[in-house]
């Protein structure tokens, strides 16, 4: 069934290819430049950084001295931690990676892996910022409203899957069962994987972004995609995409504001397959998937509650 997905887009993206190459061409130079001026100044020094902590283990003994917080309060080990310092910071889907290394290297457990993944890969603060509230809402609604209303609905998240769904299920790993690094593994060594590896993983997600982008053209062009259902189909396609769409669409400016609010908690699907390559295949993508849904539906719930209120 996989083959005959795969084999049927690729055929209908050659095929818009050739017919429309004008219009092929204009959404691949938007995604490269978003891939170009956004993703690979950004997410780049944090890939090879952060592979640099991780390769000398060095990623949880930052966190060390103050573990006990992280296992009450976040239900999560000291590695574990640093992931989620980490995936708030960077955004999507650099947490997602963080995880996804650590757990290969064995400094967290499959359940701990499984569990940080609901709600440790989102928009970074720089995203929300900048191109949520200040480009697409235009300051009308006030950035620390946004960031609250984010961080409520990921605690929310955070909370069902820690006491409901994982409950009495997550595992730490001991001191003696992480893997250790090599005596013989030299610093030149870890900066060369490092690097190799940030600029594989920022190439991957060049690609994701590209294919993507000629996909939402070739919608676009056979289907009126500007009305409400459009614009959200959009988003859910692709995030960037969708909300700089959304930014000029005549609609109520309540709506727009629920719809760019839905869709950067969601992620969308491409993001999400963005996530999937950057992931282990050990890993379940049901669990990420579900916590995603849900944070978009909480993340609607909690702004038309404070709406209200306001």
């Amino acid at each position: 069934m996989r083959k005959i997905f795969y084999t049927v887009f690729s055929i209908s993206q050659i095929c818009f290819l050739l017919l429309y190459p004008q219009e092929a061409l204009a959404a691949s130079k938007e995604g490269m430049q978003l891939w170009l001026n956004v993703l690979l100044p950004v997410l780049l020094p944090f890939l090879i950084l952060t592979g640099i902590l991780i390769h000398t283990n060095m990623a949880g003994k930052l966190l060390q001295p103050v573990e006990v917080i992280w296992n009450k309060v976040l239900g999560v080990s000291a590695a574990g931690a640093y992931a989620v310092i980490v995936g708030a910071l960077c955004g999507y889907p650099v947490g997602a990676k963080i995880i996804s290394d650590l757990y290969e290297n064995h400094q967290i457990s499959e359940s701990e892996a499984k569990y940080l993944l609901t709600f440790t890969n989102h928009a970074s603060p720089v995203f929300v910022r900048t191109y949520l509230c200040h480009i697409c809402l235009k300051d009308q609604i006030p950035a620390r409203t946004v960031f609250g209303i984010f961080a409520l609905s990921d605690l929310t998240i955070m909370l069902l899957f820690r006491f409901v769904v994982y409950r009495n299920k997550i595992q730490f790993l001991s001191a003696d069962k992480k893997k250790k690094t090599p005596v013989s593994s030299s610093s030149g060594a870890f900066l060369d994987v490092s690097i190799m590896n940030g600029f594989e993983t920022v190439t991957r997600l060049g690609g994701y972004i590209l294919m993507f982008s000629i996909l939402s053209a070739c919608i676009s062009h056979f289907w009126n995609m500007k009305n409400l259902i459009g614009y959200t189909l959009s988003g859910i396609l692709e995030l960037t995409t969708g909300l700089c769409r959304l930014q000029n669409a005549n609609i109520h400016m309540q709506w727009k504001y629920l719809l760019t609010l839905f869709l950067t908690a969601f992620g969308g699907i491409c993001i999400t397959f963005q996530t999937r390559s950057l992931v282990t295949r050990k890993l379940s993508m049901l669990p990420y998937i579900t916590a995603k849904l849900l944070n978009g539906i909480t993340t609607v719930l909690f702004a038309l509650f404070f709406s209200k209120i306001i």
